[in-house]
């Protein structure tokens, strides 16, 4: 881990909500899936756009780096919930649902997700750029993105959809929060609308790229070497049921390629931090 995300990883660890009262195990649940671990992949977009251009802001930025991190769990506790995706296991422990019982995992994941803004709200950041900042994630993570990714991947289960209807379905589950975390970072950074925007597009190639990865993921890993519940998407609507796992695979390999040449329409540091995180995070297979 990166001395960046090493350092974010700490004061996560110490600004995770502590609420006491006497329920049995409710605060300890508040916290276990977030610090069960996970990518960080969300928050390392955020603090990358912020490093490259302004990195005396980046302990600024922890609080909202957290809140998009909280609010990712969030959406992890409710997809893994017997109404979704009923899955047993998640960053390589019990999900919430199994651990404890289903109101809890629900509650846990409200609280999670409402915690998120107050975490942005209580950033040292002018209050203009928390603005635009719980507007951001706000849409994105809700009805203009990952809700009705969602929303569409549980009614359409066992439906086949086409490449396009599939693509607007991960496009907005998956693909928008990951664009978000890198425009959210050009807005605390300052940069120019312009740049916000480019930095959006290509973060929901990047978010595309994700899902294609995790998809191929599940029908080749096991539930240990994934840390979470695998082959659990055969009647879901993923890359592999529809274009079968070799061109999943090229799929793969092509947009690792766009987005590396892409990169280059940002300036060498950002550039350069962007390809670093693709070949950690994909890696091209034949």
């Amino acid at each position: 881990m990166s001395d960046l995300m090493q350092e974010f990883e700490e004061y996560l660890t110490m600004n995770l909500p502590d609420i006491k009262s006497f329920h049995p195990y409710f605060n300890d649940a508040l916290k276990k899936m977030v610090i069960a671990g996970g990518k960080r992949f969300r928050p390392l977009l955020l603090l990358s756009v912020i490093e490259a251009y302004e990195p005396l802001l980046l302990k600024n930025a922890y609080p909202v780096a957290l809140g998009i991190e909280l609010l990712h769990t969030y959406s992890l506790i409710h997809d893994d919930l017997p109404a979704m995706d009923n899955a047993d296991l998640r960053r390589g422990e019990q999900t919430l649902h199994k651990t404890y019982d289903e109101v809890s995992a629900i509650l846990v994941g409200d609280a999670l997700n409402s915690h998120a803004f107050y975490t942005i709200s209580v950033a040292p950041l002018s209050s203009e750029i928390k603005i635009k900042l719980v507007k951001e994630l706000s849409y994105y993570g809700g009805v203009g993105g990952m809700v009705l990714g969602q929303a569409i991947d549980c009614y359409f289960e066992n439906q086949k959809l086409n490449i396009e209807e599939l693509k607007f379905l991960h496009i907005h589950k998956t693909a928008k929060l990951i664009a978000t975390s890198l425009k959210m970072g050009a807005i605390i950074a300052r940069l120019d609308i312009k740049t916000q925007n480019m930095l959006f597009d290509f973060g929901e190639q990047l978010g595309l790229l994700f899902q294609i990865e995790d998809d191929i993921i599940d029908v080749t890993k096991n539930s240990n070497e994934a840390g979470k519940t695998t082959n659990n998407d055969k009647d879901k609507n993923s890359f592999v049921n529809l274009l079968g796992a070799d061109e999943a695979i090229k799929q793969r390999n092509e947009l690792i390629k766009k987005l590396k040449k892409d990169s280059a329409s940002f300036d060498e540091k950002l550039a350069n931090k962007l390809i670093t995180i693709i070949d950690k995070y994909f890696k091209k297979e034949k």
